[in-house]
Order: structure tokens, then sequence, then C-alpha cells
């Protein structure tokens, strides 16, 4: 079963490395070896939500995600997007801002005040920054805010979630954390842009998330009259588009830190493509495969809340990265810990249930496994 799930993305790897030792020869090898183990080791955190969504999508759209999906965040997130963040925010056209990512200006052209690629993208990094920080703050803050019956740190999850029968209480959260990042992270022209990105980041949310329930709860409502009640009931057609949308904005926002950060090791689009996009992309989706199809969140039910805890602290260090740069690593360090602390109490409350208690992993046992 695991070289099933795997098979495909190490193939992709091999294949990777390949071509990029033969774009750029060893450096190439090595950077494009190193940004697939940074994206693999950093992005637990999003397989692990990706998974909480993909398991309540029919297989037909779980099929969908792991190949359209895949194209969209390969090409789409690692290397257009950048690559429109830099016409747009910049001012230049397609053209320009790709020979800007494919050559570096002159000493003489840098002199006339023409900017690199990579510093036009770290210009735009506070609209990018708070258009992702609102989109995964709103998705924290809509997760510890409701009652469920299972809780990690019940200390501060209990509480919040009774603050959550407030109406719109993550809505007031959130921008009253946006107000508090303009105010104090930002100056000048930035405060202005980060309000608006932040606002968008909140309003795609609310839009793809609650059309994405709304579609589902209809959905679950048509099943069930013709079929009864069923705890198996998978979203299709509206509500599983919406979902697959949902998931690929999420993997927007968890992608918009790590392709900036890349200019740490390399500007050169091509190799940050293939580590990022090739081999880190593929590897978060074969890990998000495993998780679904070993019902892996059912038995260890804290690793959700531990990948939430982890989706509000990136949040967080993404706002405070408009005014400080926040090294990748510490980044990677404090969702691994979080996740970690939670597969490690997982385990401990299995133990001490006696594995009773452990939810079965909802499943449908006759569905085909998702390739």
């Amino acid at each position: 079963m695991v070289l099933r799930i795997y098979g495909l993305s190490i193939a992709v790897t091999v294949v990777s490395l390949i071509a990029a030792f033969l774009y750029g020869g060893p450096e190439a090898f090595i950077l494009c070896a190193i940004l697939g183990i940074l994206e693999v080791s950093l992005s637990f955190d999003n397989a692990v939500i990706n998974a909480t969504v993909l398991e309540r999508m029919s297989e037909f759209w779980q099929k969908i995600f792991l190949t359209i999906g895949v194209v969209i965040a390969v090409f789409g997130m690692r290397l257009v997007f950048p690559l429109a963040i830099v016409w747009i925010t910049a001012g230049l056209n397609p053209a320009k801002a790709f020979d800007l990512a494919m050559n570096v200006p002159s000493a003489e052209e840098q002199a006339a005040g023409v900017k690199s690629y990579e510093t036009l993208l770290t210009d735009a990094h506070p609209s990018i920054a708070a258009f992702g920080g609102m989109f995964l703050l709103m998705l924290f803050l809509n997760f510890i805010f409701e009652e469920r019956e299972i809780t990690w740190l019940s200390w501060l999850e209990k509480p919040l979630s009774k603050a959550g029968k407030m109406d719109m209480v993550a809505v007031v959260v959130a921008g009253i954390a946006l107000l508090l990042t303009a105010e104090f992270l930002t100056k000048g022209e930035d405060r202005t842009t980060v309000l608006i990105a932040g606002l968008l980041g909140m309003v795609v949310y609310i839009a793809v998330d609650g059309l994405g329930s709304m579609f589902h709860t209809d959905e679950l409502v048509e099943e069930h009259e013709h079929s009864g009640p069923s705890t198996l009931v998978k979203a299709t057609g509206k509500a599983a588009f919406f979902l697959f949308l949902y998931l690929e904005v999420l993997d927007a926002s968890f992608s918009f830190d790590g392709v900036i950060g890349a200019f740490a090791i390399t500007s050169d689009p091509i190799i940050i493509a293939l580590g990022l996009g090739l081999i880190g992309a593929m590897f978060v989706r074969s890990i998000t495969v495993y998780l679904v199809r070993k019902g892996t969140l059912a038995e260890y039910v804290y690793l959700e809340h531990g990948a939430h805890w982890a989706i509000g602290a990136l949040a967080i260090i993404l706002f405070i990265s408009i005014k400080v740069h926040v090294p990748e690593l510490v980044t990677g360090l404090i969702g691994v810990a979080l996740i970690g602390a939670a597969f490690i109490t997982s385990i401990i409350r299995n133990k001490r249930d006696g594995g009773d208690d452990a939810p079965e992993p909802e499943l449908e046992k006759s569905a085909t496994p998702v390739a």
C-alpha cells in the first residue's frame, strides 16, 4: 500500500532531480533536492488539513484533487502565481516578468533602477502575507470556536467553543487582528495594501467555505430523502466542487510564504517549480492520501487539532513577517512541534482508553482506494 501511494511521488522526484541536473548541473540538482525536502518537512500540517477535507469528498472528486489539483499546485501556485504577482504589482507585462525571472538584471540596469524578480516578489510580500494570513486565520478561528465532542487543549478549547456561540465571532476576532496588524506592523502605503489584501482573504474564505457548506447540506438532505440517513455520505457535484476550490485556495495560502522563502536558497523559478512544486506538492498529496486511506485522523484524534493550532501559528507568523523576517525553519519547527505533541497525546489517549473509544475511520468501505 505504501509503495502504491508514494510510488508516483518517488518517480516524479527522480525525474525532477534529473531534469534539474540537466538544466543546471550538480548545483541545480542539490538546490532542487533541498527545496523538495524543506517543502515536505514543513507542510505536514497542510497534508493533515487536506485530509480532513478530502475524506468528505467522493472518490471521483478525490481523484480530481490528486490530478488536476496537482497541476494547479505545481504550475499554478509555484510558477505562474509568482510571475502574476510580479507583473500585477510592478505593472509589468507577463513577457517582461518572465524575462526578469529568468535573467538577473545587469549592474548597469540595477544602477538605472531596474529591480530583480526576487526584489519585486519580496516587495509584494505584505499583500501576500495579509491575504494568506487572513485566510488561514479564519480557518483556525472557525475550528477553535466550534463546539466539538473531543478537545485537545481542553482548558483553552472548551472556553473558546463557548465563546463561539456568539454569531460571527471568528469574523470579529479576525477583523481585530487585521486592524492591529495594519496599525503596528505596517507603515505608509503598505497599511492600505495590507488592509485590502487581508479583507480579500477573509471574503474569499467566507465565500468558498460558505458555498461548500451550503451545497453540501443541500445534497445531504436530498440523499437522506432518497436513501435515509448515512454518516458515510460524501460530497459530490457542486458541494465537492467548492470543497475542491477550498482546498486549492488553502494550498495557495500555505505556499505563499514557502515560495518567497525559497528565494533564500535560489532565485531560479525553474528550480523552485521543480523542488517546491513537483517534489514538494506531490509528496504532500501522497501524505494526504495516506492519511485518508489509513484512517489516521480517526485513529489519532488530536492530529486535526494540532494541525489547526499549527495553522493559527502560521497565520500569526505571516502577519509578523510583514515587518520582521521569520526564518522558514522557525515556522516549520513550530508546526512540527504542535503536530508532534498532538500525535503523542493521541497515542497516550488510545492507550489510556484501551482503543475502545477510538472512533472508526469514516471511510466508504466499498469505495475503490484512491490512486
